[in-house]
């Protein structure tokens, strides 16, 4: 992410008295944390909407598996390979893999949840001392 400084207005100048804000090194390792959390939020979206994907997928699968015969054996890719297994075999390896996956997919909303509160809390200290002179908005 780029945190850009816009450049002040000259009602933003008048406003501040034209002064220049310094920027101090508790303000720098704040932006630079800022920068971190924002970058490791598109990170978690990103795991957050493959495995959402993969769970939908999953259920597509478990969908289409119950109309087979449950006499039928069904490949099952274990690994690198498709192995035979009856019908109701895979359908509870599935269930399996689908709850497998709703526990990442909470997993993964809670650290979601704790980036963006630390990173509202950076927002609310870094606009606090810098006001309009900083971009913190993604």
């Amino acid at each position: 992410m780029n945190l850009n400084r816009r450049m002040l207005t000259r009602e933003d100048e008048a406003a501040t008295g034209g002064e220049e804000m310094e920027v101090r090194r508790e303000d720098q390792d704040k932006i630079n944390k800022f920068s971190r959390l924002h970058q490791r939020e598109a990170k978690l979206e990103e795991e957050l909407a493959a495995k959402r994907k993969d769970k939908e997928d999953l259920e597509e699968v478990s969908t289409e598996l119950e109309l087979v015969d449950e006499d039928e054996k069904v490949p099952y890719k274990i690994g690198d390979c498709f192995v035979s297994i009856p019908q109701p075999e895979v359908l509870e390896l599935l269930s399996a893999s689908t709850e497998e996956i709703d526990k990442e997919v909470t997993s993964l909303e809670e650290k979601l949840e704790t980036t963006r509160e630390e990173m509202q809390e950076l927002k609310v200290a870094l606009y606090a001392r810098f006001g309009r002179s900083i971009n913190l908005e993604t």
